[in-house]
């Protein structure tokens, strides 16, 4: 029982610092350190193994409380994580490069992202939820070739990402936009789309996307369910005479995991 008593005052402690490290930051890289070095701990946290017999034993007990404190968390880290891109976009617009663990879990996670339903020079990739720091549309254009747009609501991220892929992805065909999936007319072209795993409402504009896209269209949805949903939203049932999931890749020691869908 001491066990679950040190994880739950573990999830209560990640919530408070999620709260005042967010609140700290002030469009300069001041504060962000400290919140590398807690979203790396919060990362090694949920792909311990070891948590993993814990998180059962806490599913099993029906408490409101707890229901808030992972809700909370799930709303916060995805807040912070949301910061630290914009810490790591702006580091780069001094030079520096330094690449936080977090951020090379993600890179490995996109090499894999779409299985067997592979980017080519001639797909049209597009990315829901891009952030500060695209990594996504960088890793895709530049190994593949591939027309890629990233879109996000925020619209600092919008603007720093857009410093990010000009110094790295010049040349690249990537677009960044502060638009909604239904107003852009890119979104009826694409070959794939990819859903951040921090977007809370991905399930819902995967409903609406069905009469917005082509009938070939591949949809990676990054989520997390379990221990993972304290990081990530996570999986939920499609309307089945619209999607189908074709592969669910599970990666255990990855941040989150990746069901890809087609139209059924």
């Amino acid at each position: 029982m001491e066990t679950l008593i040190d994880f739950q005052t573990s999830l209560s402690e990640f919530s408070e610092k999620f709260d005042e490290l967010a609140g700290r930051y002030d469009h300069t890289v001041q504060h962000s350190s400290e919140l590398e070095a807690l979203i790396d701990d919060y990362s090694t946290f949920i792909t311990d193994k070891q948590n993993e017999q814990i998180w059962k034993q806490l599913a099993q007990e029906e408490s409101g409380s707890m229901h808030q404190l992972v809700h909370d968390l799930r709303d916060k880290s995805a807040r912070c994580v949301a910061v630290m891109e914009k810490y790591r976009a702006l580091k780069l617009q001094d030079g520096d490069v330094e690449i936080a663990d977090y951020f090379r879990n993600i890179e490995e996670c996109i090499e894999k992202e779409f299985g067997g339903f592979h980017v080519t020079s001639d797909s049209k990739v597009l990315l829901v939820g891009s952030g500060s720091f695209p990594m996504t549309p960088l890793f895709i254009a530049k190994r593949t070739g591939a027309e890629v747009v990233g879109i996000d609501i925020d619209a600092e991220a919008i603007t720093l990402g857009q410093q990010v892929v000009e110094k790295l992805g010049a040349g690249l065909n990537i677009r960044l936009e502060q638009t909604l999936v239904q107003d852009l007319a890119f979104t009826r072209k694409a070959t794939h789309i990819i859903f951040s795993s921090t977007v809370a409402n991905k399930y819902d504009l995967l409903d609406q996307l069905h009469a917005l896209t082509n009938a070939d269209v591949v949809v990676a949805m990054r989520y997390g369910n379990q221990l993972k949903s304290l990081f990530n939203y996570p999986m939920r049932e499609t309307n089945s005479s619209k999607w189908k999931m074709v592969d669910n890749i599970l990666r255990p020691d990855d941040v989150f995991d990746i069901a890809l869908y087609q139209k059924a």
